[in-house]
C-alpha cells in the first residue's frame, strides 16, 4: 500500500511540474472550440462564441487536479478576430491561474480552391503558487521545515504564435507557446526555465455523400515540450448530425498516449455534445489507463456555451471547415 501511495504522490508531483506556467490542454478543444488550441481561430465563424469548461481529473483521489476555464472569440472587420481566455487550475497544494489575449488575421490564398491562411498571436499572463499555509505535520514529518515560508509564487508574461492552413475540408495549425524563457533561480537546478512547447492540430471534416447534414471529423493533436522533449498525441474522431434549423448534436472519442508508448494510452474515452438555439452543452469522460485506474473513476469534463451576435463576413477566409462555424 505504501508503494502505491508513493507512486500516486510522484505522479501528481510530476503532473504539477509539467503544468507549471503552461495552460493545461485536455480535450476542451474537441467541444467545437478550436480557439483553445490556437489564437489563429479567433474570428472564424459568424458568432461571438463563448465556452466555459469545468474539469475534474481522477475523481476519487484526494486533491486531484481540478480546472476551470472560459474562452471567447469574435470577428472584427472582415478578416480579423480577437479573443480572450482565462483559467484556474488546482493540483494538490499548487495553484495556477492565467489569462490570454489573442489576435488573428485571415488571408485568402486562392478563392477557387478554398485555400486560406490565418496568422495569430497571443499575450499571456500566468501565475503559479504553492499553498504552503496548507502544509500540515504528519506522523512521519512531525515538524515542518522552517525554510518553507513566505509567498511561494511566481508569475510569467509570455507570448504564443501560430499559423493555420485550410484547404477545403482539411485544416492544420502549428503553434509555439511560451516563446520567452522565464527567469530561474541559478541555485535550483531542477527548475524549468524553458517553457516553450509546440502544438500541431490537424484533421478533416468530411460530409456524407448520402446526407449533407452529416459530418465525420477525424483529427490529431500533438504536443511537445522543448525543455525535455516529452510529447503526447491525441487521436480523435467526431460524428455530427445537423437539422434544418442548423442545430446539431455530435458524438466522438479520444485516445491519448505518450509518443514513446503508443500501445499504453494515458487515457481514452467517449464524448458528446449538442447545440440548440445557440446554447451549447458537451460532456467528456476519460478513463485513466495506468496503475491509478483502480483508485479513481476517471476524468469528467463539462462544457457549456453560447453563440451570440451572428454577423456574416464578406470574406470567405473567416468561414470554418465545419457547418458548425456558420450555423
Amino acid at each position: 500500500m505504501k508503494k502505491i501511495t508513493l507512486y500516486m504522490l510522484l505522479l501528481v508531483m510530476s503532473y504539477s511540474y509539467s503544468q507549471e506556467l503552461n495552460l493545461p490542454v485536455f480535450t476542451q478543444y474537441l467541444a467545437d472550440n478550436d480557439f483553445v488550441i490556437s489564437p489563429t481561430y479567433a474570428g472564424i465563424g459568424d458568432n461571438l462564441k463563448i465556452r466555459a469548461n469545468g474539469l475534474t481529473q481522477w475523481v476519487g483521489i484526494k486533491n486531484a487536479p481540478d480546472n476551470q476555464s472560459v474562452y471567447a472569440d469574435f470577428r472584427i472587420a472582415n478578416r480579423s478576430g480577437i479573443g480572450i481566455s482565462a483559467y484556474n487550475d488546482k493540483n494538490g497544494n499548487t495553484r495556477q491561474k492565467g489569462v490570454k489575449f489573442s489576435f488573428a488575421h485571415h488571408l485568402t490564398l486562392d478563392y477557387k480552391t478554398k485555400q486560406f491562411l490565418s496568422l495569430g498571436i497571443s499575450y499571456n499572463i500566468n501565475s503559479f503558487r504553492i499553498d504552503i499555509e496548507n502544509f500540515n505535520t504528519t506522523y512521519d514529518i512531525p515538524i515542518l521545515d522552517p525554510a518553507i515560508n513566505g509567498d511561494r509564487a511566481i508569475s510569467n508574461n509570455n507570448f504564443d504564435a501560430g499559423i493555420l492552413y485550410r484547404y477545403r475540408a482539411f485544416y492544420m495549425s502549428l503553434n509555439a507557446n511560451n516563446l520567452i524563457s522565464k527567469d530561474t533561480n541559478p541555485y535550483i537546478g531542477l527548475e524549468p526555465g524553458r517553457l516553450l512547447n509546440y502544438q500541431m492540430y490537424t484533421g478533416l471534416v468530411l460530409r456524407s455523400n448520402k446526407n449533407k447534414d452529416i459530418e465525420f471529423e477525424p483529427s490529431v493533436f500533438f504536443q511537445m515540450f522543448d525543455s525535455d522533449k516529452r510529447s503526447a498525441t491525441d487521436l480523435n474522431f467526431k460524428y455530427r448530425k445537423f437539422n434544418r434549423k442548423g442545430d446539431y448534436y455530435w458524438v466522438g472519442g479520444s485516445y491519448r498516449f505518450l509518443n514513446d508508448q503508443f500501445l499504453k494510452p494515458l487515457n481514452v474515452g467517449p464524448m458528446a455534445g449538442i447545440m440548440v438555439n445557440n446554447f451549447y452543452f458537451a460532456y467528456s469522460y476519460q478513463l485513466t489507463i495506468n496503475d491509478l485506474s483502480g483508485f479513481n473513476s476517471g476524468t469528467h469534463m463539462i462544457t457549456i456555451g453560447l453563440d451570440l451576435l451572428q454577423s456574416t463576413s464578406n470574406c470567405a477566409c473567416t468561414r470554418g471547415t465545419s457547418q458548425s462555424y456558420y450555423r
